[in-house]
């Protein structure tokens, strides 16, 4: 699925020299080497704040957190994302409140929102937690009018998502063009998480998140709570968490931050390939649902996809995971199990048939290799075991 070392090879002396120089001026936990990718990634995003902290689940914690959002308020998110969209919700003391999804983008679902606005839960709806799933952006237009219509927050979960861009012109399959129009992700609500783990596209080498905003108020508040609630050293104006950056995670992402847009553009051509070979192999169907063949990921007009997974649909998902684990190909489920169907999360009282796209999209994805250095000849070695599997 990912193949770290082709990315580390070429920026060894780059990156051992940024970290010698953590230990050199022993900052170890924020910092100048926070700082530095804090500004950085400010600039590069165009907001005003970049809050550097320890992981993606804590910057979905601390961007709600500073947002206000708490106690007695329900935050509407989807059921078809990784556990911390929800589980930081619950953190923050809020209930999550799920809609199900598009079928072709896996994001949440606008309609769907709506739908659960208009009813009877609707006066303790505070925020939308929409999430750039898989690299693409979720119908920012559509949840914007929703937020001002309602009076709403809006926290982006866009930890899948780095260098990807809402309100673009092109259309259709992915396009060798570089990003050059639209909002980035991160920038297009009240406040956004990232997340740096290894396997995201602008990754650390251990855990790392961020949270962004245009705020002052949010950012500041943000700052104070990833340090025990403390503006000032050993006073606590609040009840905080220990969030904050490493030294080494900045210094390594401040490297790294210098490739991530060519990278993307990387991942871009792979995933041209992938739907060049797919349609050549004749596999490929319209969808949204598959029948007998495969149906491919798009990108949606008005989108800069960044594909940090490359997620086709295909009825018989199960079977072709295992053949293609037995030729020695990786793939990943991304996600086997709804949100609404976790054992953690029963108290929700959501069951099954509660979100039929949500649950639908469950047993048909499968993510297939993605990386910046995947080779031609590799893409056509998986498309070739897709092709004997369904003939």
């Amino acid at each position: 699925m990912l193949d770290l070392k082709r990315q580390y090879q070429p920026l060894y002396r780059e990156l051992m020299e940024a970290l010698g120089s953590v230990l050199a001026t022993q900052q170890f936990i924020l910092g100048e080497p926070v700082a530095a990718f804090e500004k950085a990634a400010a600039e590069r995003l165009g907001v005003a704040h970049a809050i550097g902290c320890s992981s993606g689940t804590d910057a979905l914690w601390l961007a709600l957190a500073a947002a206000g959002i708490g106690p007695g308020q329900d935050v509407v998110t989807t059921p078809f994302s990784f556990f911390a969209s929800v589980s930081a919700i619950l953190r923050a003391g809020a209930t999550p409140l799920l809609a199900d999804i598009e079928p072709a983008t896996f994001n949440l679902s606008p309609v769907a929102v709506e739908a659960l606005l208009n009813g009877p839960q609707d006066s303790s709806v505070r925020a939308i937690l929409p999430v750039h799933l898989y690299g693409q952006c979720a119908d920012w237009t559509a949840f914007a009018r929703l937020a001002k219509e309602r009076n709403l927050k809006l926290i982006e979960d866009a930890a899948q998502a780095w260098g990807a861009e809402y309100h673009r012109v092109e259309t259709g399959v992915p396009s060798d063009r570089s990003s050059s129009l639209g909002w980035k992700a991160g920038a297009l609500g009240d406040a956004a998480a990232f997340s740096f783990y290894p396997t995201k596209n602008l990754s650390a080498a251990g855990d790392a998140g961020m949270v962004t905003t245009n705020s002052d108020v949010l950012a500041e508040r943000a700052r104070m709570l990833r340090q025990h609630g403390m503006r000032r050293r050993y006073h606590h104006d609040e009840t905080g968490w220990n969030a904050r950056m490493d030294g080494f995670q900045g210094a390594i992402l401040t490297v790294k931050l210098r490739y991530i847009d060519g990278w993307n553009q990387l991942r871009r051509t792979v995933a041209r390939r992938y739907h060049a070979l797919f349609h050549a192999a004749e596999l490929v169907e319209a969808g949204p649902y598959p029948i007998h063949g495969i149906v491919l990921p798009q990108e949606v007009r008005g989108t800069h996809h960044v594909w940090h997974q490359y997620v086709i649909r295909t009825t018989r998902r199960d079977g072709l995971r295992q053949f293609l684990t037995e030729r020695k190909i990786g793939s990943e489920i991304y996600y086997p199990v709804p949100l609404h169907l976790q054992a953690a999360l029963k108290s929700l009282g959501y069951s099954e048939g509660s979100f039929p796209e949500a649950e639908r999209a469950a047993r048909e994805v499968l993510a297939l290799p993605i990386f910046p250095e995947l080779r031609e000849d590799e893409q056509q070695t998986v498309v070739s075991a897709i092709a004997e599997f369904l003939s």
